[in-house]
């Protein structure tokens, strides 16, 4: 394993890469595109993309590993050149890179019965009343899965070739007719999500990992085929699998990917269901210390504190995860979304930390973003001087956030998305139906983050004691200073960073801004719909937004100055020096986290020295069981030290390998804009 990890991390395999271009037939005037998609022609390109992949795509084997599938076609392009987007951009909205992303499939039912289980439901949805309008469609399934038999034969046969006739024989048959072991399982898993990424999405989840392949590990260990070493190894390679392609998956930033898999939580009865390779997943991850795939873990108020302990010596490895979800809040809040509760039992995380149902969701999660602090400030440039109680500034503030949410919402209206035929194979209903999953699915809820949920309610705190108790400042000079960025010689700047309260020092009198927002944003989504018949939905995370809402922003009310970012997701200010995890985790569960439940951590940063011997870890366990037990929704941890960092941004050879977690996914640091690697810095110098 540790060759094989050292060849991968070294791009040995990259040896096999080749550039190459599909040629996209038959491309579209701005004036065609309409017609086109009537014609079911980007469907066509779609399939005939994926098929030109699997054709052009050439077996490659890393020396020592039993897992095959590697990407050796670098083709980026999308199935639209630039005019045709621009057109399609001018008639929809498209979601990111207008893909499908951000889910989880369900790979259960080819892991089980190969690809002719779906090949057999396409034949008898043919047979179904309308099937003959859709047998285009059915054609197209049957087209990929033929050009998938095609592509893994050349995999069997080479591998007959290199001397590996048994590998050869299980890989034909799993791929036809299902998997039989829990090595064949994982073989079959990772061609299944390869093809995802082939195909063109991205940011596509593995799931309950431990619970969907859990059968095939306990039928081995039953039947004597398999020791629990082996099946620890075969974790462990398939975990190194999935970092060696990477490099070519798209994300904001390289690391974010959205290699995502959930651990632990409860079954559709309600009963706990971590299990042994949940526990093999923990230490997997920690012995590899790779940044995919990024591990969740579901846990609750029972959940043990031997269990919080192993979770954190994973902390402890400086990877940035376990990251942990607390179903005692996320599957009542996915229930009084309309969530079935078989379904909320079953959640997981789509990318980051948006919770997305396996198979069943076609949500977009993390849709648009709605800036605390914008609407702060808006509100003190356009009413401060009118308003002449903090009530009735509230009130106004009330009406900007419903003016803001109404504009979000517009204009998300008509949303358009490139069709995914084979990843429609793995979704619940699209292949009885002949229905592309970009058209929806079972759910097919948005997500709507909320970001500078700190900033924003140290700002109310500042304006309701000092403007309108206290009367330190006037309504000029306060929005002169926010316009100019404080001057340095005012006495408010002092009050407000160095001085007042802040979220996060565990005080109710700052607390109850942050709870009142929340509120407030819950409020105003509650009961909206979307185009296609789903709900929106809000949460704490702040995804790139921290980022790009504060460069928009310039200064706040609190004394953040301009220049100076948000939090990541639901956190204290950058510039707050808090009192300690206790105090924060106090006022970031006092929020009613079951209504902005869509996704979004409270993220702390602690000195990595806090995990030095036995007792820092049952310490750390401890503060994440009372979080839970706290009724915190959502936690990350990271184990971060400033000094370290600073050397790395210095000498980025020397740190090759230096993993941190960014916003709700975790990186190479050296390999992060210099933004982001700033920001972990700054956070990094506020540590607890």
């Amino acid at each position: 394993m540790k060759q094989i990890k050292k060849y991968i991390l070294n791009k040995k395999h990259a040896k096999f890469r080749k550039n190459k271009d599909w040629d996209r037939s038959g491309e579209l005037t701005e004036s065609q595109v309409n017609t086109a998609l009537g014609s079911h022609e980007l469907l066509l390109r779609k399939k005939n993309r994926l098929i030109w992949m699997l054709e052009q795509e050439q077996p490659a084997f890393i020396p020592g590993m039993d897992l095959v599938f590697m990407r050796t076609i670098v083709e980026n392009s999308c199935i639209v050149n630039t005019n045709e987007e621009k057109a399609l951009r001018n008639q929809y909205y498209l979601h990111e890179k207008g893909h499908v992303c951000n889910i989880s499939p369900d790979y259960s039912e080819v892991l089980a019965g190969g690809f002719e289980s779906i090949e057999k439901k396409i034949q008898k949805a043919k047979t179904e009343p309308g099937g003959s309008d859709k047998e285009e469609y059915a054609d197209i399934l049957s087209e990929i899965i033929r050009s998938i038999y095609s592509f893994t034969e050349k995999y069997a046969e080479a591998l007959e070739e290199d001397g590996r006739k048994g590998k050869a024989a299980s890989l034909r048959r799993s791929v036809h007719t299902g998997a039989e072991s829990f090595p064949e399982a994982l073989q079959l898993l990772r061609l299944l999500h390869y093809l995802a990424w082939l195909e063109g999405e991205y940011h596509i989840g593995l799931g309950r990992f431990d619970q969907y392949l859990y059968p095939y590990y306990k039928e081995d260990l039953e039947k004597g085929r398999l020791m629990n070493e082996e099946a620890f190894s075969c974790i462990e390679e398939f975990f190194l699998a999935c970092n060696i392609d990477n490099d070519l998956y798209p994300g904001v930033q390289q690391g974010d990917n959205g290699q995502s898999l959930m651990l632990g939580g409860v079954d559709k009865d309600g009963k706990d269901c971590f299990n042994e390779l949940s526990e093999m997943c923990l230490r997997a991850s920690r012995e590899l210390k790779l940044i995919d795939p990024k591990i969740n873990l579901r846990v609750n108020q029972d959940t043990g504190i031997k269990q919080y302990e192993e979770s954190t010596r994973l902390t402890k490895a400086g990877l940035g995860f376990p990251q942990y979800s607390n179903d005692d809040v996320v599957i009542p809040a996915l229930t009084r979304w309309g969530y079935q509760l078989e379904d909320a039992r079953n959640y997981t995380v789509a990318a980051c930390w948006e919770f997305i149902i396996p198979g069943k969701g076609m949500d977009i999660p993390n849709i648009e973003a709605v800036s605390f602090p914008k609407i702060v400030n808006r509100c003190v440039e356009k009413y401060l001087k009118e308003t002449d109680s903090f009530g009735a500034f509230k009130e106004k503030l009330l009406e900007e956030l419903k003016a803001e949410v109404d504009d979000i919402t517009k204009r998300l209206e008509p949303i358009f998305m490139y069709p995914a035929p084979y990843l429609s194979m793995l979704m619940y209903g699209c292949t009885e139906e002949l229905k592309d999953i970009s058209q929806g699915c079972v759910y097919n809820n948005y997500g709507l983050h909320g970001t500078g949920i700190s900033c924003a309610a140290d700002s109310l705190y500042a304006l309701e004691m000092y403007y309108f108790t206290e009367k330190k400042i006037t309504a000029e000079e306060l929005i002169g200073a926010v316009r100019d960025d404080f001057p340095e010689d005012l006495p408010y700047l002092k009050l407000v960073r160095d001085e007042m309260p802040h979220m996060g020092d565990g005080n109710p009198a700052v607390d109850k801004y942050g709870v009142w927002l929340l509120d407030a944003f819950a409020d105003e989504v509650a009961g909206r719909k979307n185009e296609r018949g789903g709900i929106y939905r809000a949460g704490t995370g702040s995804a790139m937004y921290y980022i790009r809402h504060a460069e928009e922003l310039g200064a706040s009310p609190d004394g953040r100055r301009k220049g100076e970012y948000f939090p990541a997701n639901f956190s204290p200010g950058l510039s707050v020096k808090t009192k300690g995890p206790l105090s924060v985790i106090k006022s970031f569960t006092a929020p009613n986290l079951e209504r902005v439940a869509n996704g979004g951590p409270l993220t702390l940063e602690f000195h990595d020295s806090v995990f030095r011997g036995e007792e820092g870890i049952q310490k750390v366990a401890s503060l994440v069981q009372m979080f839970i037990k706290n009724k915190g929704h959502q936690l990350q941890l990271n184990a971060i030290n400033a000094e370290t960092l600073k050397d790395a941004q210095r000498h980025p050879e020397n740190y090759r390998n230096l993993i941190v977690r960014v916003w709700g996914w975790s990186a190479y640091f050296v390999e992060l804009d210099k933004v982001y690697q700033d920001h972990l810095i700054r956070r990094a110098e506020y540590t607890v």
